[in-house]
């Protein structure tokens, strides 16, 4: 999809908080938010309710549809993000090729990432948000969380059941590999909602495929962030049994 010439709109429209109306003028540039107004107007979402989460790559806000229905809506810096970390999962993926220097090129190759990542990911029964629309910086997605209400990261609210919850993990790892043919590369509490006892997944923009020449490293590490929480949460796991676990899921997702 390519950028569109300047349109005229009132940022007000679509943005009512004032809070998040500043973080949008002060963060974003103009290109990103006449994205977000041409995402808006062809009805992915009508206006923008607040800020969900910030981070120094992207932030993400909870909008709402014509139907009452809420989006998460996350947009990536194209000024401030981490380019050479984003290049380090980018190079090597063929799904992208050679993706100019750029820091903008850059960028909008992540979030067209992180989509893609999305959909194998929805597609493998692994439970992450439904992507829904992505246009230069911008994604949208499914919302997630209670009553209006984003659910909180693992890291925020552990699970009550921690042996379940291990399960659970195991099991994403298992159809990102065998089904997807995904590796996570950031796999922690972090990256993990928990929406009333149910773990979802987030953030995949630096997933790669398993044909990625980092994969394996990358796969390794997110072994050992694995057992390193849940070794901290009462239920001793080496990185070595939490693989093995993971291969023992091969054959039975």
């Amino acid at each position: 999809m390519q950028s569109e010439g300047k349109e005229d709109f009132d940022l007000r429209k679509f943005v009512p908080e004032e809070e998040a109306r500043k973080t949008f003028a002060k963060v974003f540039d103009r290109r990103t938010i006449q994205a977000l107004h041409r995402l808006a107007t062809r009805g992915y979402f009508e206006m923008v309710e607040h800020v969900i989460s910030t981070g120094k790559e992207a932030h993400v806000f909870q909008a709402v549809d014509k139907a009452g229905n809420a989006r998460a809506v996350k947009v990536y810096k194209t000024g401030t993000s981490d380019f050479n970390r984003m290049r380090v999962y980018i190079d090597g993926d063929r799904r992208f090729g050679k993706v100019k220097g750029s820091k903008r090129d850059i960028v909008l190759a992540w979030t067209q990432k992180e989509f893609k990542n999305l959909l194998l990911m929805n597609k493998a029964g692994v439970a992450c948000p439904m992507p829904i629309v992505f246009f230069e910086n911008v994604l949208v997605m499914e919302f997630i969380g209670k009553g209006g209400k984003a659910a909180p990261t693992l890291r925020e609210a552990p699970a009550r059941d921690i042996k379940k919850a291990y399960k659970a993990m195991v099991g994403f790892l298992a159809r990102l590999l065998f089904k997807a043919e995904l590796v996570h590369a950031d796999f922690s509490e972090y990256n993990i909602l928990n929406n009333n006892e149910k773990l979802v997944v987030i953030d995949v923009g630096q997933a790669v495929l398993t044909s990625h020449p980092e994969a394996e490293a990358f796969f390794e590490r997110d072994l050992r962030n694995v057992a390193t929480y849940f070794s901290k949460h009462g239920l001793e796991k080496t990185p070595e049994q939490v693989k093995q676990d993971v291969k023992a899921m091969e054959g039975k997702i």
